[in-house]
């Protein structure tokens, strides 16, 4: 596997940046950030030579980066506790890392997975159990991930990077059969913000076609629920017609699209953003804010 961007901090703002998906990924703003701030990120991208920058804010911090040319991508309503949007900005350093080859297909994806929103889901055939992952999965799941993904945006085909997530903020789940993990996914939690990414969705080739992923999804939400989260996202590849229709069976709505985002299965692709709420904000006044 090849070597993963470096995750770090930029004037007190996290971000991941590297060669790998060529791009700065600005992945929490400081709420404390200068007003220049936009600017710096922008420098730092230019002088990295990076082709994109993909930055996650607060609708209300949005405007210093859409006056220097970023673009709205997608929109999540109710991204933070629930009550502010998160806006997905981009702007494009060198035009090609905007064109897509594949946009007409994407489209036809979108409509095939929207027609089919709220389908709901069959019943988990019994030779199957979704269970919580623990620390003794590590290096199966690392396992089924180098299996399924020939690259992925975060190192989650090292036992050591599923372990260290695993005990800081991400709930993994997986299915089995004959005590055997045969698909997986997980739950990345921000408990501070209230919302949490659903991703790293695997299902062993010769297990696809049970609908895993979907019955994975629905464990991971009552999960999340307990956890007093109030939104759940996703960011799937665009060229992924089953990822996405799993979320639309799921009632997730769509927010938008990542145009040359993310280097996954061995190119860099284009993402859809899908978001659902899983409790009211006025739950929030129950809530105890970490």
């Amino acid at each position: 596997m090849p070597p993963q961007d470096k995750i770090e901090e930029l004037c007190g703002s996290l971000i991941q940046h590297g060669p790998y998906n060529d791009r700065v990924y600005l992945m929490r703003l400081d709420p404390e950030a200068a007003a220049d701030f936009p600017d710096q990120l922008v420098a730092f991208a230019r002088e990295n030579d990076y082709s994109k920058i993909f930055a996650k804010v607060p609708e209300t911090a949005a405007a210093g980066f859409l006056e220097i040319g970023f673009q709205e991508e997608a929109d999540i309503p109710g991204f933070f506790v629930g009550q502010e949007n998160a806006l997905f900005l981009c702007r494009y350093l060198q035009k090609e890392r905007s064109k897509e080859t594949d946009a007409a297909a994407m489209e036809e994806f979108l409509r095939l997975a929207e027609a089919k929103q709220g389908d709901g889901m069959p019943a988990l055939d019994a030779a199957f159990t979704v269970r919580r992952c623990t620390e003794a999965d590590a290096a199966a799941m690392a396992a089924i991930y180098r299996q399924v993904f020939p690259s992925y945006p975060f190192p989650i085909y090292e036992a050591e990077y599923l372990l260290e997530t695993m005990r800081s903020h991400v709930a993994y789940f997986g299915i089995e059969t004959k005590g055997r993990l045969v698909a997986l996914g997980s739950a990345e939690i921000d408990h501070e913000a209230a919302n949490a990414e659903i991703t790293d969705f695997a299902t062993l080739p010769e297990w696809t076609g049970n609908s895993l992923a979907l019955h994975l999804l629905r464990r991971m939400e009552q999960h999340l629920r307990q956890e007093q989260i109030m939104t759940a996202y996703t960011i799937a590849r665009a060229m992924s017609p089953g990822m996405n229709i799993t979320f639309a069976k799921a009632a997730y709505q769509f927010a938008g699209r990542l145009k040359n985002n993310t280097n996954i299965s061995g190119s860099i692709e284009s993402m859809n953003v899908w978001h659902k709420p899983l409790m009211q904000p006025k739950a929030a006044s129950n809530q105890s804010m970490h």
